[in-house]
């Protein structure tokens, strides 16, 4: 197997010389960044489209979208340096560098989260609204992003030799993010290990979300339901995938994953919210009744 190929072979998909950059006049361009910089775009036009298609001003969405990108890139990133320290403490400079990935997606959604609350303080909007507004295109965004992710042959899973298995040279993974389970299993003589292909369950899962977002969208009771839908179906598939994934950060001095832990309290609180806001809607319906 070739350092480029990557493969599906239960699928019967080869691809042969994927590469992870192009060059423009002698510019070299990374996939992955510009798979996320896809997303982000698809993201703001699909907030943006919301946004008008529920009666808001677009504008509001492209302007907080200025302040949203710019810290949720700087948020992704301390996110995953934070729990990769004891792989950059010794390499500083690694820490600005991001062409082999290390952006951690849950970094970014906290920064914009924090940035959109701050923002509509600041311009008096109401931030429940623009959230719910926003999380299609959060979602979509995150669907796209993970393709990035395939670009750089990393975000998969443990040893998998079943149908979505996916093959991956040595050469062209992190050796970090090649566990013992993987090692064991590779083969006599071979240059690749089988995998999951974790990037590729999230990015479905994530669409899967959309849509769910899309039909429920006209049947929200109050304004933040919408992100608590997010925040619980993300929740929800984050847990299980994180239990797969090779790459998983843990809590410093701990074997506990951190992106599971998040995972699981982004879910707990979204029911919970939930549940607490349409009782208090029953009880205030209620009370004006008698």
């Amino acid at each position: 197997m070739n350092v480029g190929d990557i493969a599906f072979p239960n699928l019967g998909i080869y691809l042969r010389d994927v590469p992870k950059s192009f060059s423009v006049f002698g510019f070299s361009i990374a996939f992955y960044g510009l798979i996320i910089g896809i997303g982000v775009l698809a993201g703001i036009l699909m907030a943006a489209y919301m946004a008008k298609a529920s009666g808001q001003n677009p504008d509001d969405y492209w302007d907080f979208a200025i302040y949203a990108v710019i810290f949720s890139i700087i948020g992704a990133r301390i996110y995953y340096v934070v729990f990769a320290w004891d792989y950059y403490k010794d390499n500083l400079l690694g820490i600005f560098n991001t062409r082999n990935g290390g952006m951690a997606i849950y970094g970014a959604v906290i920064a914009a989260f924090i940035t959109l609350f701050v923002y509509c303080r600041i311009k008096k909007k109401n931030p429940f609204l623009m959230g719910d507004t926003c999380m299609p295109g959060l979602i979509l965004g995150q669907a796209i992003g993970r393709w990035g992710n395939f670009m750089n042959r990393e975000v998969f899973g443990e040893y998998y030799d079943g149908l979505f298995s996916m093959q991956l040279p040595i050469e062209a993974v992190r050796a970090r993010d090649i566990s013992e389970n993987i090692a064991a299993h590779i083969p006599e003589g071979a240059n690749y290990i089988n995998v999951h292909p974790t990037f590729l369950y999230e990015s479905v899962w994530n669409l899967i979300i959309l849509a769910v977002i899309f039909c429920w969208w006209k049947h929200r009771r109050f304004d933040g339901e919408v992100c608590l839908l997010y925040l619980g179906g993300y929740g929800l598939g984050r847990f299980v995938i994180e239990g797969i994934r090779t790459d998983t950060l843990f809590i410093p001095g701990t074997q506990v994953p951190v992106s599971q832990v998040l995972a699981l309290l982004m879910l707990i609180f979204a029911v919970a919210v939930d549940i607490a806001v349409r009782r208090k809607m029953k009880k205030t319906a209620e009370d004006k009744i008698s």
